[in-house]
């Protein structure tokens, strides 16, 4: 029994590096969903911006991530996460997802 609950723990997480390119946006979770978490790392030399989008409109709760810093960040249901590459360069995220996974991604110019 033990064994059936770690294996289902591991599918009720996400991990994965992001790139985003210069003057892009990722986008995750501009779907219906539930709740999520999210543990990024700015894994660059560059600060990026985050904040919330909730899909019926509006932005908010913006904050700035510097090089090699950590947030963690609790996503609302219906809300996506936008994470905002303002460099000229190329910078890499890391993020670890718990919650729904049910969750659209995608890249759009800032």
């Amino acid at each position: 029994m033990l064994v059936f609950l770690s294996a289902c723990s591991l599918f009720n997480s996400l991990h994965s590096v992001t790139s985003i390119q210069p003057q892009q946006e990722f986008i995750l979770g501009k779907n219906e969903h539930r709740n999520f978490k999210v543990h990024a790392k700015n894994l660059s030399n560059y600060q990026l911006e985050v904040h919330f989008a909730p899909i019926t409109g509006g932005k908010h709760s913006f904050q700035l991530v510097g090089p090699n810093e950590s947030v963690d960040l609790k996503v609302e249901k219906n809300t996506a996460l936008i994470i905002t590459n303002k460099s000229q360069d190329t910078i890499n995220v890391s993020l670890k997802v718990k919650g729904d996974l049910g969750l659209s991604m995608g890249y759009q110019n800032k």
